[in-house]
């Protein structure tokens, strides 16, 4: 019986722990899909789009810490997927993106066999951690290793890898799987002179805090030690749920990005510690806010030193490790601080709600309705950029999954990856009527794979954040309404249960319903009968002139 690269993928797979798989079978990946269908370790999601897919991949790889994979085929079909890996490389997924390619003898040529794209490796470079190319059947096992490695190794990231299509179906020794595994390397210590530079800045702090981003999705131990000793904390976006948000001694995604009462209180803080985050620009008002000094930055990335907010000192070392370094070392501080962060938090929380109009008691009513452990799947719409990013709370470190490029339409296919890569755990997608537009058809997906999802869109019947940006940018709006089809109707087609909002008071009882119905369902928020959204900041300031 023959054994073919096609095989060795089928087989890797399962090996380095992977048990699903999105993407689109098609005429340069049969080899390897063909493969992995007749050995049933892999659960293959078959998208409706390429670009869905990889969104699903990278949802899947966020929510259950392990490698994400997608499969396309060449040409079209990848340059489909690169909007799935320029989000999985703003979000730091690791996602294995698994593509075909012309047969060697074609490659490079310009021949215009099918699918052939010139300069397909550069454009997945482009918008991949690495890309790579098989060259020859026997360093497949050895590609397959670099490929997967590079993805899983901090700064983690989408990866892409090239499988000709007549290497697909070359003969190669089958590998002894039981003695196969990936040599991931260890976690890196804190460097130790920097280190004790930190400690001794820290020492004197009373008033402490830490920015928890992305890269400290798994320091949540490290970073409860520290609040313990009298730390406070907030996060980026894409670091909500490393500490409880319902723990009052974290602001959470209320970071100070429209809430002055926020970047009011930073002003008597002595110290912040970011750890894993890049502060960025779309959090910060392009670096704008004051943050508390000294700024004391922790990465694994040499090269986040210096990138946004200059610091007192750069520490590189793991998170986890540095944090709980810093903890064994210093003393525990005075209550008043957090008691006072607490305060802060109620009143802040409670501001930041009164400006959301009608929609002021959609985030409270929502986390009442949601199991603890409920997935929050967001796309890039006002709801989100408002509330959504801020104010909901997230209960942890995995459990929250927004477009963190600021795509418009990731949602859907996003909360497709988050659900089945959530064991049995409800997630909720939060989408607009616009972002829904863009990767409609994977509704199709979410029913054929009976996802544990409640699709909500919010539907303002156009883009209704463009509207707002329209008004602060050129005083007017263009180009922004939006037919689209009656979303019950839809649901029927789908074949999936549909329920609608029109008014504030239905809102927690139909949701409420929506989590006790098994399998996917459909809930449209009629942001017409409810009432316009009120703008967010920066675009609720007067219009900017000259």
């Amino acid at each position: 019986m023959t054994y073919t690269v096609g095989d060795l993928v089928a087989e890797f797979l399962p090996a380095v722990g992977v048990t699903t798989a999105f993407g689109i079978v098609s005429v340069h990946n049969i080899p390897m899909l063909d493969a992995l269908s007749q050995r049933n370790a892999v659960r293959y999601v078959m998208a409706r789009g390429e670009m869905g897919g990889a969104h699903m991949a990278d949802a899947y790889a966020r929510v259950t810490g392990s490698l994400g994979v997608v499969f396309t085929s060449t040409g079209p079909g990848a340059a489909n997927a690169v909007p799935g890996l320029v989000e999985a490389r703003f979000a730091g997924s690791p996602v294995l993106h698994i593509t075909g390619q012309t047969a060697t003898r074609h490659i490079d040529r310009d021949m215009g066999t099918v699918h052939d794209v010139p300069g397909q490796t550069a454009m997945l470079g482009a918008v991949s951690k690495q890309a790579f190319r098989l060259r020859s059947a026997q360093e497949a096992l050895g590609v397959l290793t670099a490929a997967a490695t590079a993805a899983l190794t901090a700064p983690t990231g989408p990866v892409s890898l090239e499988i000709p299509i007549d290497l697909q179906r070359t003969e190669v020794a089958r590998p002894d799987w039981a003695a196969f595994s990936l040599a991931l390397p260890p976690a890196l210590p804190p460097e130790p002179q920097a280190l004790a530079a930190a400690i001794a800045m820290l020492r004197d702090a009373k008033r402490p805090m830490l920015w928890l981003g992305n890269g400290a999705k798994g320091a949540g131990a490290a970073a409860q030690r520290l609040l313990d000793l009298g730390f406070g904390a907030v996060t980026s976006w894409n670091g909500r749920g490393i500490i409880a948000e319902d723990d009052p001694r974290t602001l959470g995604g209320l970071n100070g990005n429209g809430s002055a009462l926020v970047q009011e209180f930073y002003r008597g803080c002595d110290a912040m510690v970011v750890v894993g985050s890049r502060l960025r620009g779309h959090e910060t008002q392009d670096f704008t806010i004051g943050l508390p000094q000294p700024l004391i930055h922790i990465d694994v990335d040499a090269a986040a030193n210096g990138r946004t907010y200059p610091n007192a000192l750069f520490v590189q070392g793991d998170a986890a490790l540095t944090l709980h370094a810093l903890a064994d070392a210093l003393a525990p501080r005075e209550a008043e601080f957090q008691a006072e962060l607490a305060a802060l938090k109620a009143r802040a929380t409670a501001a930041y709600a009164a400006g959301l109009g009608p929609y002021e008691s959609f985030p409270a009513t929502l986390r009442a309705v949601m199991p603890r452990d409920a997935l929050w799947v967001r796309d890039i719409t006002i709801s989100n950029s408002s509330w959504g990013n801020r104010i909901l709370h997230v209960l942890g470190a995995r459990d929250a999954v927004h477009p963190v490029g600021a795509a418009i339409g990731p949602g859907l296919p996003l909360g497709i990856g988050a659900a089945l890569g959530g064991g049995g755990r409800k997630a909720i997608a939060m989408v607009g009527d616009g972002g829904f537009a863009v990767n409609m058809p994977e509704l199709f997906t979410a029913v054929q794979e009976q996802a544990e999802l409640i699709i909500m869109v919010m539907n303002d019947a156009g883009y209704g954040v463009i509207r707002h940006i329209q008004d602060f940018a050129a005083g007017r709006r263009f180009y922004h309404d939006l037919r689209g089809p009656d979303l019950m109707e839809l649901a029927k087609l789908a074949g999936l249960p549909g329920m609608r909002v029109s008014a504030v008071e239905d809102f927690g009882p139909t949701l409420a319903r929506a989590f006790a119905t098994p399998g996917p369902v459909l809930v449209e928020i009629d942001m017409v009968s409810i009432g316009e959204h009120p703008p967010y900041a920066p675009y609720d300031k007067a219009r900017p002139t000259g």
